[in-house]
């Protein structure tokens, strides 16, 4: 008989800003493909202006992800290691692997200059501590999901898949994306995160705050004295349009004092080609 999810405790990343850090930026949920160049251009247009001293990105950058040795071979995800790498040369770029682009590699992550970040992490903000997730693993309702998860997330599960041809691997995610459609389609009702293990996540990490995507449903929730802010998606080729940047940043107690602070405030940016 499986865990109860709701009372195992979660085995978390830990990511410390060092005192440098003033501007912390969360993005998810690009859903990057080559069929979407309105949403592409905005997030290279992001990545390229943006002053932030790290960007973490929560998940699901790509649409979808079958193997590092699929990006070799096409100019559209090169293009996106470019606008990786570039960043990553001026600003801390973490990822965090979501439910379409869990099979992101750490060679492909390294040829970027990007870092891994564990789903959980928990990143510590001066006095704050917050905790970061895709988010899918918080959505037990959706049953079908989390066992296709559970097998999926299993590392022999993941290296008999890679070994699979490359055509193969490319014909099984063109099946799952035209099986999400049809549920979008059909108006089924996708599960949000269970209030019960957020709140058990946040005890175990000794957080105020959890931070995650997955849902594409943006909003700030109020848990007790705790709260869940949720990612927006990017979309610019379709309704609804949004681009939004989850902006962290520090603040200080005296202006003659950089140096003492007591929290780091949120704010949500609308991203446009105008924007810093």
């Amino acid at each position: 008989m499986s865990a109860d999810p709701r009372t195992t405790p979660p085995t978390l990343g830990r990511l410390t800003a060092p005192a440098a850090w003033h501007t912390v930026d969360l993005i998810s949920d690009l859903h990057l493909q080559v069929s979407e160049q309105a949403t592409f251009e905005a997030w290279h247009d992001y990545m390229a202006r943006t002053t932030a001293d790290a960007v973490l990105i929560l998940g699901d950058l790509f649409e979808v992800w079958v193997g590092d040795d699929a990006a070799a071979q096409d100019p559209f995800l090169q293009r996106c290691a470019q606008v990786l790498r570039q960043t990553a040369q001026r600003a801390h770029v973490g990822f965090m692997p979501g439910n379409r682009d869990f099979l992101v590699g750490p060679d492909f992550l390294s040829a970027c200059g990007v870092q891994p970040l564990t789903d959980p992490t928990l990143i510590t903000l001066g006095q704050q501590r917050i905790l970061l997730s895709h988010g899918d693993a918080l959505c037990l309702d959706d049953k079908p999901y989390q066992a296709f998860r559970l097998q999926a997330r299993n590392p022999q599960w993941q290296q008999a898949f890679l070994a699979k041809p490359l055509a193969e691997r490319q014909e099984f995610a063109r099946n799952l994306r035209a099986l999400s459609e049809s549920q979008k389609h059909e108006g089924m009702t996708f599960a949000d995160a269970d209030l019960e293990m957020s709140l058990f996540w946040l005890a175990q990490a000794g957080a105020d705050q959890l931070i995650h995507g997955h849902t594409h449903r943006p909003a700030d929730h109020a848990l007790g004295s705790a709260v869940r802010h949720v990612l927006s998606d990017w979309s610019l080729d379709h309704a609804p349009l949004r681009a939004q940047v989850f902006r962290l940043t520090r603040h200080t107690d005296t202006a003659d004092n950089p140096f003492a602070y007591n929290d780091w405030r949120s704010e949500r940016l609308d991203w446009n080609r105008a924007q810093a």
